[in-house]
């Protein structure tokens, strides 16, 4: 095995577009599950409307990145009014049931044929980047050191990206500090409790399912800029993984999200390199296409045992928060 390129790639996923795009779609749903005791299935369908909503903007209207940024930002926050109106009043599971098919109806609908000339249907989109790419204050030339030596390009989606979750990081720490978040945490643990004080609870759960789809939004735009967008992506594993990266971080924090995406991808990108090579080396009894399939197995009984022994996550207070009440 080539362990310089294991670990090379390892290292170089700590930046990696798609580790941003986890934290800011984690960071929707700490807003979503951390805060307000939300239990939305559904972040992949908030970053799937993000993503699109950017390339059609582009490739259909011909609209600027920053532009673009905004419709999907638009569409995120239609898509939580469209589906928090009627269901937010649900609790618990049924919410849960009914975010997860929400999020599938979006996917499906981008994936029919009906609307083939808009969204691309199963290849999805691409060709939208020349706008991005000619807004890239950085010369061209390749740039950095060991792992994380990218092109022009590569370091200004990065760059980007990261300026992005710091926004987002400061945007929740500060709003999570005020009475609003305060209210929205008084909701999580007892909104019968804040419903007798007087407060519209259903008001104060659409605000908080607005911005964290919003985030989520972020993320799924992030995600398709240095590459394409493609329906197979939005499943409902994604969710499952954004909500790994959540619990293994702590879900009520302000870093866990983004530290619990980094451990998440650099955990994946580890385990997508050695295990086909341990394969291909006779030491796993399976072909390589098996072990890399295996790496979502082990994410599996990561999230169980997170669940099961460490609720609150690295950075999460136990007396503030468990996955289980």
């Amino acid at each position: 095995m080539d362990w310089g390129q294991i670990l090379s790639n390892t290292a170089s996923s700590l930046i990696g577009p798609a580790t941003i795009a986890y934290a800011l779609a984690a960071i929707g749903l700490s807003v979503h599950f951390g805060y307000a005791g939300l239990i939305n299935m559904g972040i992949a369908g908030f970053m799937a409307i993000g993503a699109y909503g950017y390339a059609i903007s582009a490739l259909t209207f011909g609209l600027p990145w920053w532009a673009g940024f905004l419709v999907g930002i638009g569409a995120s926050i239609v898509f939580a009014l469209i589906l928090g109106i009627p269901t937010l009043r649900l609790r618990g599971d049924y919410l849960a049931i009914v975010t997860i098919a929400a999020a599938e109806v979006l996917r499906l609908l981008f994936l029919t044929g009906e609307f083939d000339d808009v969204t691309g249907s199963a290849d999805g989109l691409s060709g939208y980047h020349a706008s991005f790419r000619a807004a890239n204050p950085i010369p061209d030339g390749t740039y950095g050191f060991g792992p994380w030596t990218y092109n022009a390009n590569g370091w200004w989606v990065r760059i980007l990206g990261i300026a992005i979750v710091a926004i987002v990081a400061l945007i929740v720490w500060s709003l999570m500090r005020s009475p609003w978040g305060r209210v929205l945490k008084g909701i999580r643990e007892d909104e019968d409790a804040v419903r007798a004080l007087g407060k519209n609870v259903f008001a104060y759960k659409l605000q908080a399912l607005m911005l964290g789809g919003v985030f989520g939004a972020l993320g799924g735009i992030v995600y398709a800029l240095p590459s394409a967008v493609n329906p197979g992506v939005y499943v409902t594993s994604l969710t499952f993984f954004v909500y790994t990266a959540l619990l293994l971080g702590g879900a009520a924090t302000i870093f866990g999200p983004i530290l619990g995406s980094v451990i998440f991808w650099v955990l994946q990108t580890f385990l997508s390199n050695v295990l086909p090579a341990l394969a291909t080396s006779g030491i796993l009894p399976v072909t390589s296409t098996q072990a890399s399939t295996l790496r979502f197995v082990l994410v599996g009984v990561i999230l169980m045992l997170i669940v099961i022994f460490s609720p609150q996550g690295i950075l999460g207070n136990k007396k503030e928060l468990t996955f289980v009440k």
